[in-house]
């Protein structure tokens, strides 16, 4: 009998992650399936929920909520940082994704939302929280833990 999947299973899938829109957000690439291992971290609940008793061959397609994915954005994760804290070489404007370092020296993406003479206002918020996500997946193999 073929393994299913279960916590501290290693698994390698090809994936689809796309918005209700139909817009895609990330994908394998063509021919290289992504490999994890279920409860490392690296996914979030609500993606490894969907994979637990799949087995290699199995497809899977589930919306996502996003309380299960990413999370809903939360309001104290907007900052209002001064301007001069930006090079000058950098051509602000709003959407602009840049990248951070938080207190404990992790890198954290953030996106400006806001630009004025003084202040520029940065969401830290994941791109993805607050949306439905549409995961497609195909179960290539699965190795017990």
């Amino acid at each position: 009998m073929a393994p299913v999947i279960e916590q501290g299973s290693k698994v390698i899938l090809h994936f689809s992650l796309k918005l209700d829109d139909g817009s895609l957000v990330d994908a394998t690439p063509d021919q290289q399936p992504a490999s994890l291992v279920i409860g490392d971290g690296n996914l979030p609940t609500g993606f490894e929920q969907q994979l637990l008793g799949l087995s290699a061959g199995d497809q899977r397609t589930a919306r996502i909520p996003p309380e299960k994915a990413f999370g809903m954005p939360n309001p104290n994760n907007v900052q209002c940082l001064p301007r001069g804290r930006f090079s000058s070489d950098v051509e602000l404007e709003e959407g602009l994704v840049l990248s951070f370092t938080d207190a404990a020296n992790s890198e954290l993406p953030g996106v400006i939302c806001r630009i004025n003479e003084q202040t520029v206002e940065v969401d830290f918020n994941h791109p993805l929280a607050g949306r439905h996500l549409v995961f497609n997946v195909q179960i290539i193999a699965v190795q017990a833990p």
